[in-house]
């Protein structure tokens, strides 16, 4: 029970050790060194990095579906669209302010609503992951894991976003504020027309922020190994005090 203890901490170990100051072949010299020089068992290097990113991912998810997960965040926030942004002035001018920070707010809410799906398909990819991807992430750059994620599952995110994305705007009322916006330039003089594809700019900018976080969690699960560990890690890494 020890030795299999051992093994697993360690497994963990190789994705929540820091980076910052190890090149990849530093840390494939550390790897050897706690085997005694000898490369790993494949299956727990495996192990181990699977169980961190899935920790990873889950809290990426986690805090991007909550409320103002998007909108309270201000590197992933969903921006006004570039077309909209040309009219804005305009708009607030002619008295339309509450209009526009609504649907501001209304398509950050859409996408709190859609992100809670994309922990299935991390997770999924993380089951598929094999030696070789891992050991890419060993020895990639600090954000190689947010790059094997992406390009996994951005096709399959972008699947499953799509209806959810459309339901939601629907239900937070994104379509409505828009078209009301919409019907408004339609009154302003020489005003451009907003001709805007919602589903596509907000199922995009929900999975760019997306990414960013889980590239942000990778980035805190390799610098900050007492960050990122669960109950069961808690008490692995405890038994090797004993």
């Amino acid at each position: 029970m020890r030795y299999r203890r051992g093994i697993l901490a360690f497994a963990v170990f190789l994705f929540l050790m820091p980076l910052s100051a190890a090149s990849g072949a530093d840390l494939l010299d550390s790897v050897k060194g706690f085997f005694g020089g000898a490369e790993p068992p494949e299956s727990k290097v495996v192990q181990g990095l699977k169980q961190a990113l899935e920790v990873g991912t889950k809290n990426a998810v986690e805090k991007v579906s909550k409320p103002d997960g998007y909108f309270g965040d201000p590197n992933i926030r969903i921006p006004l669209p570039g077309a909209v942004r040309k009219v804005e002035s305009l708009l607030r001018g002619v008295g339309y302010g509450s209009q526009v920070d609504a649907f501001l707010l209304s398509m950050n809410r859409a996408a709190e609503k859609a992100a809670p799906q994309a922990k299935a398909l991390f997770w999924g990819a993380v089951k598929e992951m094999s030696f070789d991807d891992a050991r890419k992430i060993l020895k990639g750059r600090d954000n190689e894991a947010t790059l094997y994620f992406k390009d996994k599952t951005w096709d399959p995110l972008d699947r499953a976003f799509r209806p959810i994305v459309r339901e939601a705007m629907s239900t937070v009322g994104v379509t409505r504020s828009y078209q009301d916006l919409e019907a408004k330039v339609k009154t302003i003089p020489f005003a451009d027309r907003l001709n805007l594809n919602l589903d596509e700019y907000v199922t995009r900018k929900a999975m760019d922020g997306l990414f960013i976080m889980v590239g942000e969690e990778e980035r805190r699960i390799r610098q900050d190994p007492a960050a990122r560990v669960t109950g069961l890690l808690k008490e692995v890494f405890g038994s090797q005090g004993r």
